[in-house]
């Protein structure tokens, strides 16, 4: 009770304080404007040449500024850590003092209300954010900061306590508490079965790759690292490279792999849709750290830091007025799409194919995959019949369907299938393919043309016993949201046309649809990241090796 008073007491008084330091007439210096950037757990004030950083009087569990005493520490702390990477930016921690007429940074008079991390504005055009956006960020970028992390992480020596973190049952009691601290957000910004799929992947990963956890601590790669890479936190000028703004408030989230604090930006480089920069990052950090083993962590790290980000955007949307709710909440739910696509497929170029006889339910579980993954699904019901000019809810007439069926048209609407789905996924992005596929010729086309633009291919087939397709197709007759053709009539001579694709063994998974779409879908995804689990997870290189 003593704690929360003394919260609720200093967020009103933060609040209060928060209209002095957005005032110009303010500071000493007299800066033409006052910017605020609002974090969960700061407000960051910039007052040209300078930026104060205020922590607010939260308690979250894994940060606790609740009391003045414990903020004016973690500003000590925070000056202290950042000038390891960048001494010229944090210049001084200083006191705000209240007074009878508010606040003031004079100390003749008043006690001590706050306490700010000053630090010099850095320009702006030069953060790795705004260069990403010009296209601005090639593989000399990336090796500077790979250069200044190296720089970095020789000068930190590895000791006992900090390797302890490493180790699997330790890394797990982060993750658990991550998993426990979204419950709120289920439904909201990730769902039920994004959860259970993500908790899985991480908590046999532990189990799978001990091995790997241990050589990591024998080999000294656990340090007290930065913890919030992300291109938010580098500037890049012609002449400087500055990586700013690291972890104070929890050293465990601090003392860890180098391979965890490298994968935090190789995945924001995948968030910001650039995966190709995300990759180059890592493999030139691997080969100029002489530290293979980076690679083998990558996707597992990648997906402990999406959902991380995706934890941090859903705090954020509940702390904010309607109007930015939104934004942190399209924000949060696309990290933890992009965690669950770690968790099952990994990163990169991705053809995920539902196929499978008439009626297995190929389109209602491309559809919820889809919506899982935050992918765009192309479906060859739907660009046959755009391509003759039909109506997608209405059944073709059986004159039209002779053409609309021929086997030029077909040819036809799998070309342009492929081709929609390619173009897709250039930017490292992934697709759902929804069609039976049901020939080798027209599987054939779908390996090269993959194999071609350089995407991995994952094949799904449906199956579904005789009497759930027959009452399935019998149920077409009373639907008029039916894109699909086929009908009862048609089952005899298109389950004969459809050859088993027996040549994508051992990597097809094959899954029964008889019960629900979300136990369906849930099942595949969970397959999907066993897949991940049973075999070695090195994809940066093996999809350098593929382009």
């Amino acid at each position: 009770m003593v704690i929360a008073n003394e919260i609720d007491a200093g967020r009103k008084r933060q609040r209060r304080l928060a209209k002095f330091l957005r005032s110009p007439a303010s500071y000493p210096h007299r800066p033409s404007e006052v910017r605020l950037i609002e974090t969960h757990i700061s407000w960051v004030f910039i007052a040209s040449p300078f930026v104060f950083k205020i922590k607010k009087a939260v308690s979250l569990g894994f940060v606790d500024f609740s009391t003045l005493e414990r903020r004016r520490y973690f500003c000590r702390r925070e000056l202290q850590l950042n000038r390891r990477l960048c001494p010229e930016v944090y210049l001084a921690v200083i006191p705000i003092y209240e007074v009878d007429q508010g606040f003031s940074f004079d100390n003749a008079v008043g006690e001590i209300a706050e306490y700010a991390v000053k630090m010099r504005e850095l320009a702006t055009g030069w953060f790795l954010s705004e260069l990403l956006a010009r296209g601005a960020v090639g593989e000399a970028e990336i090796n500077r900061v790979i250069s200044r992390l190296r720089r970095f992480y020789e000068s930190e020596t590895p000791n006992p306590q900090i390797e302890e973190l490493g180790k699997p049952e330790n890394l797990k009691i982060t993750t658990d508490e991550n998993f426990s601290e979204i419950k709120p957000f289920v439904g909201k910004t990730i769902s039920a079965i994004a959860l259970d799929v993500i908790r899985y992947f991480t908590n046999n990963f532990y189990v799978a790759n001990k091995q790997i956890f241990e050589d990591r601590i024998r080999h000294f790669r656990i340090r007290d690292c930065h913890g919030d890479l992300r291109v938010d936190h580098i500037h890049l000028t012609p002449d400087e490279t500055t990586i700013f703004d690291c972890i104070e408030f929890n050293d465990r989230l601090r003392f860890i792999d180098i391979a965890n604090d490298l994968a935090f930006l190789a995945m924001d480089f995948d968030f910001e849709r650039h995966h190709e920069l995300g990759d180059l990052f890592l493999r030139n950090a691997a080969r100029k750290f002489d530290d293979p083993g980076i690679l083998k962590l990558a996707c597992f790290y990648r997906c402990y830091r999406a959902f991380v980000r995706g934890k941090v955007e859903s705090i954020q949307a509940m702390a904010k007025r309607a109007a930015e709710r939104e934004e942190h909440m399209k924000r949060a739910t696309r990290y933890f799409h992009l965690a669950l696509r770690y968790a099952t497929m990994g990163s990169g170029p991705l053809v995920l194919v539902v196929l499978g006889r008439i009626a297995t339910g190929k389109s209602t579980v491309a559809s919820q995959l889809a919506s899982e993954l935050d992918w765009t699904v192309f479906s060859s019901d739907k660009i046959r019949k755009k391509l003759a000019g039909l109506p997608l809810n209405v059944r073709t007439s059986p004159a039209a369907r002779r053409d609309v069926y021929s086997e030029q048209v077909t040819k036809q609407t799998y070309h342009t299938l492929l081709q929609s789905a390619l173009a897709e996924v250039r930017d490292g992005s992934g697709v759902v393919l929804d069609a039976t596929f049901s020939s080798p010729s027209t599987r054939g086309v779908l390996r090269r043309e993959c194999a071609r633009a350089g995407a991995r291919l994952q094949v799904i087939e449906l199956e579904a016993d005789r009497e759930t397709i027959e009452k399935r197709l019998r149920a077409r007759e009373k639907t008029a949201a039916e894109v699909s053709d086929a009908r009862l009539e048609d089952f005899e001579n298109l389950n004969a046309r459809y050859v088993r694709p027996s040549e994508f063994a051992p990597d097809l998974v094959k899954t029964s649809t008889t019960g629900g779409v979300s136990d369906t879908v849930r099942a595949l995804l969970l397959r999907l990241a066993e897949r991940r689990l049973a075999r070695p997870i090195n994809e940066v290189e093996s999809q350098h090796r593929r382009a």
